[in-house]
């Protein structure tokens, strides 16, 4: 079967338990190019690593070879896991694929991911939603094949609405969303942000107004992966300031797997940023010719 994975924003560690658990079963595993590579290291071994990123404007695979793709796995008999970056429906066109493999009578399953659209501004302090700033929040793409300046045919009519607006995949898009959102009516004043690796240790945050937030990003040099955030609730900046005692710091750790499972946790509760260093294994040689013969000799009859 098949099982489409969210693996959430960036951060490792923001998988669900059972997306995690799917991937360190799985026989084979096609990933794109936002997921992690201590992701892809939980899988077995001798998992097979198949990569099909996609990004704008520089297409690994196409997404009908990876539907085909998915099927002709599944054909083989394999367990394999599509993992996709935030939520397989949030714009990750995880139902092509569920179609696809519908089609072909091959059994699949979707599990669910921590979407970007919430995720990344909310580890930037910024809350979608915030009582008597926005009550609601409405997740845009800013990246539609054959639209002009990559923003979808109904975007007059979503920039108008209340509340938060937050644009996936729309950085290259940036001048036509600010442009959009004043011929919708919003004023140069209205806040926003963008948000550069959001979740991740390098991530970066750029705040200003839709007047001053393209020089400002410019300035700044942010790249894409990154979100857009529109709306009173992006003046707030609600992140934690006081950090915490290995913040910033870089530890590489080895041992057995369990080991460095344990130490790797608790590391990353104080803030360190962990990195395995080297594996090891605890192999048993009791039955071995060398160790028969070491005990016979240590122990004559």
């Amino acid at each position: 079967m098949v099982v489409l994975v969210g693996a959430g924003p960036g951060d490792p560690g923001l998988i669900t338990v059972k997306g995690l658990s799917c991937l360190k079963a799985c026989d084979a595993v096609v990933y794109d190019s936002l997921s992690s590579e201590q992701l892809l290291a939980a899988a077995r071994p001798d998992c097979r690593k198949v990569y099909v990123g996609k990004r704008a404007g520089r297409h690994s695979m196409k997404q009908e070879e990876i539907n085909r793709l998915l099927v002709e796995l599944g054909k083989e008999g394999l367990y394999v896991v599509r993992l996709k970056g935030g939520d397989p429906f949030v714009f990750g066109r995880g139902g092509e694929e569920a179609l696809a493999l519908a089609a072909e009578g091959i059994p699949y399953e979707i599990i669910p991911g921590v979407t970007s659209a919430v995720a990344v501004p909310e580890c930037a302090g910024i809350p979608v939603t915030h009582r008597s700033l926005s009550r609601s929040f409405h997740v845009i793409t800013g990246h539609t094949k054959g639209a002009e300046g990559g923003l979808p045919p109904e975007f007059g009519q979503v920039a108008a609405l209340p509340g938060t607006l937050v644009f996936l995949m729309g950085l290259n898009s940036l001048p036509a969303i600010v442009e959009g959102l004043l011929k919708a009516g919003r004023p140069q004043s209205l806040p926003a942000a963008v948000i550069e690796n959001g979740t991740l240790e390098n991530a970066r945050t750029v705040r200003g107004c839709l007047g001053d937030i393209q020089g400002k990003v410019l300035e700044a040099g942010l790249h894409t992966p990154a979100i857009i955030v529109a709306g009173e609730a992006a003046a707030l900046d609600l992140s934690c300031k006081s950090g915490r005692p290995l913040g910033g710091v870089r530890v590489g750790i080895t041992g057995t797997a369990s080991f460095r499972e344990r130490l790797g946790a608790l590391l990353n509760s104080l803030g360190a940023k962990v990195e395995c260093a080297g594996a090891m294994e605890v192999n048993s040689h009791a039955d071995s010719p060398e160790m028969e013969g070491g005990l016979r000799a240590a122990f004559p009859v």
